[in-house]
């Protein structure tokens, strides 16, 4: 069990009354980029709706994950251990950290994809078919929120999508799972500074944006800039999109990636979590147009080994900050 470590955050105040942006991806396009760049700056994240995805594609995506959940742990862990990808449960990463969850993790390869399904599933076709065709709505879905992006910023038109339309991309997918969990039978109490039970401690993606849906069971809170802790309802129509580290270099600074945390599960129904993270070729170089540079140059390769190398909740970018504004 993990629990939230108060020197990220200087309350541990739930403001749940706040309400995150939601932006509606069917008004004028003008109108959503301006929202989204205004969402990033203050929020580094938004709920979105209208956003196109056919619901057929998201059902039988989930009916999978349900069906991969819902086997015997023997079966599951044909699947692992995670190397970084297939199964895993409870550990996250290689350096220590721990959650109170099970999760998948896969390539975004259609091959890949096609060799996992093997070991996921007693129909792998169908398998495979429902996990390319979500991904593939998810790639389309992450590259139109990116040229919105691209749009409110004023940076050259697929300026920021080309990242991920690359046939390098190194974007992955991760279902979580988070069975009910009962802190006082598991022999768990909350610590003396009365910190939440936590079932996915605090941390900042590392890609360029995540985009996550749930299922109706809540749990996710994000940080805001004053470092309050705002608790996230779960939508079944609705994305959450969350700014990532290497956004937060692509725009020197201009978007923040947002802290968040799962909270333990304390329902008496499973929390199913779906993340698309959209990153970059190993090779892409994180480079901002706007100047003066924040960061130094590196690739999206580099970053990644530093944050394969470090805990969860480690402050990564702050190695790669220039000491001067060049």
């Amino acid at each position: 069990m993990v629990a939230a470590s108060p020197a990220h955050h200087s309350s541990g105040e739930d403001q749940s009354f706040i309400s995150v942006p939601r932006i509606d991806m069917s008004l004028d396009r003008h109108l959503v980029a301006n929202r989204i760049v205004k969402a990033c700056e203050d929020y580094g994240f938004f709920r979105l709706v209208n956003h196109g995805v056919p619901d057929h594609i998201i059902s039988s995506m989930e009916e999978e994950v349900y069906d991969f959940f819902s086997k015997p742990a023997c079966k599951k862990q044909e699947a692992g251990p995670p190397s970084p990808f297939g199964y895993g449960c409870k550990l996250i990463g290689l350096n220590g950290d721990m959650g109170e969850l099970e999760y998948i993790l896969l390539e975004t390869n259609p091959m890949a994809i096609s060799r996992r399904s093997l070991v996921m599933s007693t129909d792998p076709i169908k398998f495979s078919d429902a996990v390319t065709g979500y991904l593939q709505a998810m790639k389309d879905l992450c590259c139109k929120i990116l040229d919105h992006m691209a749009q409110g910023l004023q940076l050259p038109d697929k300026s920021l999508s080309c990242l991920i339309k690359d046939n390098d991309n190194d974007s992955c997918f991760r279902v979580n799972h988070y069975p009910p969990f009962d802190g006082n039978a598991n022999g768990n109490t909350n610590n003396s500074l009365n910190c939440p039970l936590v079932g996915f401690g605090e941390h900042c993606d590392p890609q360029i944006i995540t985009i996550q849906r749930s299922n109706n069971v809540g749990g996710l809170q994000i940080y805001s800039k004053g470092n309050h802790c705002i608790s996230v309802p779960p939508h079944p129509t609705e994305f959450c999109v969350f700014v990532g580290d290497a956004l937060q270099v692509l725009t020197n600074k201009k978007f923040l990636s947002v802290r968040h945390r799962v909270l333990a599960n304390s329902s008496k129904q499973s929390r199913i979590s779906m993340m698309y993270f959209g990153a970059p070729s190993l090779a892409a170089s994180l480079s901002s147009p706007f100047l003066p540079r924040r960061y130094k140059n590196f690739t999206w390769g580099e970053y990644k080994k530093v944050v394969y190398y470090r805990r969860l909740g480690d402050r990564r970018l702050d190695l790669f900050e220039l000491s001067e504004n060049v």
